[in-house]
């Protein structure tokens, strides 16, 4: 590597050389979070001219990409709900959508893909709580209030994980307004989960090319 590597801070994006964590764009279909943003704790970045290697680099770049197929799921999860909503398609015709993405199971329904992609947070985020964020929190104190933001977030998270589980037990019911009651968990699930991926990215680049995975 040749120079210092570029620390770049704009619109919650960070760049440390060739990284760049994905950015939010603050569009929220529900309104106020179940968290204030502002709060947030932030990472006192070390101001030591340290230089990351490539493989430094890589840890928290393999973050992101994880991050990154949730939210591409998570677009097609609203999808999905979105045409069945609108009558453009029946929860049992969505099988050949489903098909085609990386969280099958062999139920072919709405209901089962959206539990499926709940577990899948869950299992991220759990992963995250028992291994990752506590090394990181023992490599560098710095990083404390950070971590537990992140997991502070990680339980209103399974709140709302919990309200998408009921909402499709009341579709699947044929209960009145359940599918009103559906897209809007499924709006909240978004809020959410693009806030907190967001930040977890930027404030957890620059500790992870530092300290790596445990």
């Amino acid at each position: 590597m040749s120079g210092s590597p570029r620390n770049v801070e704009a619109g919650g994006v960070v760049e440390i050389g060739d990284l760049r964590t994905t950015a939010d764009d603050g569009t929220r279909l529900t309104g106020d979070l179940p968290w204030d943003e502002p709060a947030r704790p932030r990472y006192p970045v070390p101001d030591d001219g340290h230089e990351y290697a490539p493989h430094e680099l890589a840890v928290p770049r393999n973050l992101v990409a994880i991050h990154d197929h949730l939210r591409a799921e998570l677009d097609q999860v609203r999808d999905i709900v979105d045409q069945v909503a609108r009558g453009a398609m029946t929860v049992g015709s969505a099988r050949s959508h489903i098909n085609a993405m990386t969280m099958r199971q062999n139920q072919w329904t709405l209901g089962a893909y959206c539990e499926s992609y709940c577990r899948v947070v869950t299992q991220h985020h759990t992963i995250e709580d028992v291994s990752m964020l506590p090394h990181l929190r023992e490599a560098d104190p710095a990083v404390g209030p950070v971590v537990d933001r992140l997991q502070e977030e990680h339980e209103v998270i399974a709140d709302v994980l919990d309200d998408v589980d009921r909402a499709l037990v009341a579709l699947v019911s044929e209960d009145d307004g359940a599918m009103d009651r559906l897209r809007h968990v499924v709006d909240l699930l978004t809020d959410v989960l693009r806030s907190h991926l967001a930040y977890e990215e930027r404030e957890l680049a620059h500790p992870l090319a530092r300290h790596g995975m445990h």
